[in-house]
């Protein structure tokens, strides 16, 4: 998977695109900037856009590759990320440590996913918040991207399962039109979903 997804980003352009995602980026506009991870981040269009912002920015992503083009892109744009190599199941922090936890098209088998997303909750501080943008197992008939196979694919259950003990702020399936570089682009079906980690 690690040289799957070197050979993807070793392109020249930035196959995901320089702007962030449209829903995270209304999202972080909302909230007052502090520490936000941003768990396997790629080229780093986001992380770069949240630094913009103000917030103190933790990224890290399993390719060497898309480490050195979001330092690239967080260079050119002149703001400061930190950027860690680490794969979704070893990635360390310290306990309640972020403000804000994103993300966006993290797509796992269910028994690696569930594991990952009980690891992150470890991380995210009292009333921090958590923020899920992801295929649904509709848009496996789309051809705007995402993976092929169903069992990687999510819907709103699955992920309210998977964080239930949080504080529910929104949660719904919808279609989007996306426009994320070369591989993300037209009609698409996706869940979104953006909770809070109760104080006491």
């Amino acid at each position: 998977m690690k040289q799957h997804w070197n050979e993807r980003y070793s392109a020249s352009e930035y196959i995901y695109g320089t702007n962030p995602n449209a829903w995270l980026a209304e999202k972080l506009k909302m909230l007052y900037p502090g520490k936000i991870l941003l768990p396997a981040e790629g080229e780093g269009r986001n992380a770069v856009f949240a630094a913009s912002l103000g917030w103190d920015v933790i990224a890290f992503d399993q390719s060497e590759q898309g480490q050195r083009k979001a330092l690239e892109l967080a260079g050119n744009t002149r703001v400061k990320i930190s950027y860690h190599l680490s794969d979704l199941t070893t990635f360390e922090a310290r306990s309640d440590e972020f403000d804000l936890i994103a993300l966006i098209f993290v797509h796992m088998p269910e028994e690696i996913r569930k594991k990952v997303h009980r690891r992150l909750l470890k991380f995210l501080k009292p009333g921090g918040y958590l923020l899920l943008e992801a295929f649904t197992k509709e848009q496996i008939l789309n051809s705007s991207g995402g993976p092929k196979d169903e069992m990687l694919l999510y819907d709103k259950n699955i992920i309210e399962a998977d964080f239930v003990n949080l504080e529910l702020l929104e949660s719904e399936e919808v279609t989007t039109l996306l426009d994320e570089g070369l591989l993300h682009q037209g009609k698409a079906h996706v869940v979104r979903f953006f909770a809070r980690k109760p104080i006491i």
